[in-house]
């Protein structure tokens, strides 16, 4: 099932798309679960390898600005202009589909979220096939996203026909999402592209009322309250309430291990106490996105009972590891 992302494995994978199967493969910021975008019974399949409801839309991957411009009705001077600067990369631009975009990839909605990734697997994936690829993360729905082969492997298992192993993705977290469909763009999701960043091209962006439900449709992924949670509860704390918060989880869960995950104090001088797993993360924001991810996964694998992370600053270069986190602190992430 998993192979070397070589020429033949490249191959082998495009042929598995174009027959409507299932092939997870890298991209710069997460493992992708990719399917034939225009076929709807292959995009079915990754609803249901993920377990993912049908409101929550997919985005379709392409090479270039040229792909996308033929799967959407509008193409805006926005879209020119973002594409221009930040494609390849991890943004994902939301813009009224054409026809031929299956419905079950839009959650029903008018539009479709399109981006072109810059991972060299995933860019030869799609030329080789010569198709758009829908692909949301590779793993079982509102669960931790996958860094690597073997952690798509084991979320997945054989739900999917061929996993391209491209070693450990270096974003870490999922795109940034802008809205284009509306009268005025929208930062629908942050990621490591920041809100200034995009404004310097767009103007500034209008943000989206906070949903009342995680049922209604939405014009993007990564959208509802619990997501990119790992099996342990995750609990936020703040810098100057770690310590205390260190010894009342301690003492709720002795003598079971606690992850620890921090980016402001990776040495004390002394370590932690032994129930205490410490991963400390580089202090800066893209640093710190590259390996949360991985960090959360370690926790799990290693059998932390909680997880507990210093939140991380308030500058806007963190607002996209602060949405991650939020969704995976939400309280439903919990056990009852």
């Amino acid at each position: 099932m998993r192979r070397v992302a070589d020429a033949a494995g490249i191959a082998a994978a495009a042929a598995i798309i174009r027959q409507g199967g299932l092939v997870a493969f890298p991209t710069e910021t997460v493992y992708g679960l990719g399917a034939h975008a225009l076929d709807a019974g292959a995009v079915r399949r990754i609803f249901e390898a993920k377990g993912r409801p049908a409101f929550n839309p997919l985005i379709v991957h392409v090479l270039h600005a040229a792909a996308a411009r033929a799967l959407v009705t509008e193409w805006p001077p926005l879209a020119d202009a973002l594409a221009q600067r930040f494609w390849p990369g991890p943004l994902t631009l939301v813009l009224p589909r054409q026809a031929i975009v299956p419905d079950v990839i839009a959650g029903g909605g008018p539009t479709v979220a399109i981006r072109s990734p810059a991972h060299p697997v995933a860019r030869a994936l799609l030329e080789a096939t010569g198709l758009p690829i829908a692909a949301p993360s590779a793993n079982r729905f509102t669960e931790l996203s996958p860094v690597t082969a073997e952690q798509v492997e084991r979320s997945l298992g054989d739900r999917v026909e061929c996993i391209l192993d491209g070693g450990r993705t270096n974003v870490g977290i999922e795109s940034t999402v802008v809205d284009l469909s509306g009268p005025v763009p929208m930062l629908l999701r942050p990621g490591t592209i920041t809100q200034a960043e995009l404004e310097a091209i767009t103007g500034p962006l209008a943000r989206p009322a906070k949903a009342v439900d995680d049922e209604t449709p939405r014009p993007s992924p990564g959208m509802i309250a619990r997501h990119y949670a790992p099996r342990a509860p995750v609990l936020l704390t703040t810098s100057a309430d770690l310590d205390a918060s260190i010894s009342r989880i301690a003492t709720d869960v002795q003598p079971a291990r606690i992850g620890l995950i921090t980016w402001s104090a990776p040495d004390r001088g002394t370590p932690y106490p032994a129930p205490i797993f410490h991963l400390p993360l580089p202090s800066d924001a893209a640093g710190y996105a590259a390996e949360l991810y991985q960090a959360l996964h370690t926790c799990d694998d290693t059998g932390c009972a909680r997880i507990l992370v210093e939140q991380p600053p308030e500058d806007p270069a963190w607002e996209g590891v602060r949405d991650r986190l939020s969704r995976a602190a939400h309280p439903l992430a919990s056990p009852p």
